[in-house]
């Protein structure tokens, strides 16, 4: 199975979300190679980094189902493909 190296980058600003959002980080953890958050208190949002080895269609949903989640926003960067 081809995969895609990728980085997911993910603004929460609704704490209401987070439980939801770690369901779906759980649901892909085996695609997951880390990840990175930082609470900005001064603006109330946590900005979490992703990194992943996934197939692309499986990071395509992981992005699709966690910035359809109210109060987040997803944005998916990917490695070039000859990685």
């Amino acid at each position: 199975m081809e995969t895609r190296v990728a980085v997911l980058a993910v603004i929460v600003r609704e704490g209401a979300a987070v439980d939801r959002l770690n369901d779906l980080l759980h649901q892909y953890s085996g695609f997951i190679i880390g990840r990175m958050g930082l609470p900005y208190r001064q603006k109330g949002v946590s900005l979490i980094s992703i990194a992943l080895d996934a197939p692309q269609t499986e990071i395509s949903a992981l992005s699709g189902k966690i910035g359809r989640l109210d109060g987040i926003t997803a944005k998916t960067v990917y490695a070039p493909e000859h990685l």
